[in-house]
């Protein structure tokens, strides 16, 4: 069993260490990371552990860590992984609250039942695993730092977990460079037991953490991942740097820590859901969080654009629409505001243009104005390098207005662009934490990045709708399926559990014979759907098995001989249990609705456009299941076709209220009934506004587990 939830306090703020495989030779992990727990001041008890005793910088090593005698909070195991699994259990029997494995050689190279049998035993004993294939934790709060790589890091408001040690490593050496201060920074590595969830837990409720940063490779509990971060983003940005987005880059992921990447899309609407601000890059994310850090929350949504070149204020009005940022167009207010700042020959429409001649003078009074505007919330500001400009007077003018921009509670975000004197301004101001940026995209993006944060928080809605289902009566059909010795449910079952469901499905029936189907086309009425039933074949249409738009008796009779020659071409020793006669539907618009337990993150449901050419266009939406109907229509509304549905050419609106409601329902379905693992339902055929839809077909796959 696992620690109590509150118990991570003490990974990263810990009274007592030890270090089992601590050494005295610089150049050694042991040393290192003994080294950095001492010089980087911590305060509690440090306990190096090493068979041949003696002392290292001064600390006396113990032969073993049953012989401390005080309890211990973190140890951290740099042993080989041939004696890894001793030295936890030696921690466990102790009762060490976790263990740091250092150590690489597990998962990442195939050995996961050594990685299992280290946690199943650590677990049992009530000892948590950080690891393996790790650096260490560095937290600022606990004046600790069990890294084996970085002695100084620079101490801030940024936390990163990272599933990527070297990365890791990496991203010490430039939060220095980008003067990034840091709040904690824990490598996470396999992650055979401690994952995000644990740590987002302590960092989100770290008062000297603002922003926290995410380098993951693969989910492995995507349910508890998803409830984590919900939590985490309403009181913290989340910048997430997630790999695997490429086919190659999803099998590199894999063989890198052992873990699957999973589908980037369904990743990617995921994080949008749950309020993760998603990074392209290392250096957008590193932007993003040093902004998010140190800048003000807008108040409203309009944003002024401040330049002194045409060309660069419409890059940057690009950049707006491309992140987000809306644009303030009252153009009576924005003359009234930047007209004592703007030239006759200049503009005061947004980009407010104050031209190449303006000095620094003329910045100061431009960029002062919107911090004393009740109408302006947050502000672009951009330089081009000129010759009449007083270069001397640029990075005290870029302060001056960032330090009005703060004390009125507003953000801004700088972009200059020029040659040395430039360059050099950006590197002494941003040494400063002044957001300024060489390159106008990056400047914007990051305003986006807050905004995007900043309304998520208004808008978001993490309720769950559930909707009526018949549990019962969908499992009892699932028994009978497993019974049967199928993973699948026929075309009949399936149709039951839609009804169960309360999904509106056509009327159907299943003939054992030629008399039965008859019977069934003229109770449902002309014109008529038949299908093959049978565990064997599972693509009817490929095997024959579907004939479309039956008008009367005769073409029955003859539908029925045809599909089953076909089929016995198919597959000579199908099982083949009825021919089902179905309502011939009417046109209307053709959707597609499932959802699928997806290894790494669990229930998903997913909407788009149906019919035969889903696989081509390939025009769909992703959410985790736990949904509401607002959430649902977001997704709908997401798809290109969702035009469709609102009426085209004359037509009349489509019954969307009817669509999220089955949307809900298939989503309660895969959250509510573990057994089942898959659900696709296609078509949907979505009539007029009032007058529902129909299932049309509908694919369930289930497992015993």
């Amino acid at each position: 069993m696992k620690a109590k939830k509150d118990s991570i306090v003490s990974l990263f703020q810990p009274k007592s260490v030890a270090i089992v495989g601590a050494s005295s030779q610089p150049g050694k992990i042991g040393f290192s990371i003994t080294r950095n727990i001492i010089q980087g001041g911590f305060k509690g008890k440090i306990y190096p552990i090493n068979p041949k005793g003696g002392a290292i910088l001064g600390v006396n090593c113990y032969p073993s860590i049953s012989d401390v005698k005080d309890e211990i909070d973190v140890a951290t195991i740099c042993v080989p992984a041939k004696f890894a699994f001793d030295a936890v259990k030696e921690c466990a029997d102790k009762g060490v609250k976790h263990v740091q494995i250092i150590t690489s050689g597990f998962s990442e190279v195939g050995e996961v039942e050594l990685e299992h049998k280290i946690v199943e035993y650590a677990n049992s004993k009530g000892t948590r695993v950080l690891g393996p294939n790790i650096f260490g934790v560095y937290s600022a709060s606990g004046n600790y730092n069990s890294t084996f790589s970085a002695t100084d890091i620079l101490r801030g408001n940024v936390a990163i977990l990272t599933q990527s040690g070297a990365l890791g490593i990496a991203m010490i050496g430039k939060t220095a460079v980008e003067n990034m201060g840091l709040s904690a920074i824990v490598s996470l590595g396999n992650k055979a037991d401690i994952d995000e969830a644990d740590c987002l837990d302590f960092v989100m409720r770290d008062q000297e953490t603002k922003v926290i940063l995410m380098y993951i490779e693969g989910v492995k509990d995507g349910e508890r991942f998803i409830e984590a971060v919900r939590e985490a983003t309403k009181l913290k940005p989340i910048v997430v740097l997630k790999s695997g987005r490429s086919k190659r880059g999803a099998m590199a992921a894999a063989s890198h820590t052992g873990s699957l990447a999973g589908s980037d899309e369904i990743f990617d609407a995921i994080a949008r859901q749950t309020g993760l601000l998603r990074a392209e890059s290392l250096q957008e994310a590193f932007n993003w969080c040093k902004f998010l850090a140190y800048s003000p929350r807008p108040k409203g949504k309009n944003t002024v654009i401040v330049t002194n070149g045409g060309g660069i204020g419409v890059m940057a009005t690009d950049a707006c629409e491309k992140y987000g940022v809306e644009l303030y167009d009252d153009q009576l207010v924005l003359k009234e505001v930047f007209g004592p700042a703007t030239p006759d020959f200049g503009s005061t429409k947004n980009p407010v243009d104050i031209t190449g001649g303006a000095k620094a003078a003329d910045y100061d009074l431009a960029l002062t104005a919107p911090t004393r505007s009740e109408d302006m919330h947050a502000t672009l500001a951009l330089y081009c390098e000129t010759a009449t400009f007083d270069a001397e007077n640029l990075a005290p003018m870029i302060r001056d207005t960032y330090g009005k921009h703060l004390a009125s509670g507003k953000p801004v975000a700088y972009a200059i662009v020029g040659g040395k004197v430039v360059e050099d301004a950006v590197v002494q101001l941003r040494k400063m934490n002044v957001p300024v940026f060489p390159e106008v995209y990056e400047a914007v993006s990051c305003m986006g990045a807050l905004y995007k944060y900043t309304n998520m928080l208004v808008e978001r809605d993490d309720s769950v709708d559930d909707a009526q289902i018949d549990i019962a009566t969908i499992n009892k059909i699932i028994d009978g399926a497993l019974a049967d010795g199928r993973t699948f449910l026929l075309a009949n079952e399936g149709q039951a559990v839609m009804k169960a469901s309360g999904v509106m499905i056509p009327g159907a029936g299943i003939g054992k014979s030629i008399d039965e189907c008859v019977r069934f086309a003229e109770q449902i009425g002309y014109p008529v759907v038949m299908k093959v039933v049978s565990r064997d074949i599972l693509h009817k249409s490929d095997a024959g098995g579907v004939a479309l738009d039956i008008l009367n008796k005769q073409e029955v009779m003859d539908a029925y001989e045809a599909i089953m020659k076909n089929c016995r071409a198919y597959k000579e020793d199908a099982v083949i249990d009825g021919i089902e006669v179905c309502e011939m539907v009417q046109k209307g618009v053709e959707l597609i609705i499932g959802a699928r337990r997806d290894p790494q993150l669990g229930p998903i449901v997913m909407c788009g456009l149906g019919g035969i050419y889903v696989e081509v266009m390939k025009d769909v939406a992703f959410r985790a299941a736990s949904m509401n109907k607002k959430e649902a229509r977001s997704m709908l509304s997401e798809i290109r076709s969702y035009p469709l549905l609102l009426g085209v050419r004359g037509e009349e609106q489509k019954d969307i209220d009817i669509v999220v409601d089955t949307i809900i329902k298939v989503a309660t379905i895969i959250r509510k009934i573990p057994r089942i693992t898959d659900i696709e339902i296609n078509p949907v055929v979505v009539y007029e506004q009032g007058k529902g839809l129909k299932a049309v077909d509908v694919r369930i796959i289930i497992s015993k587990s």
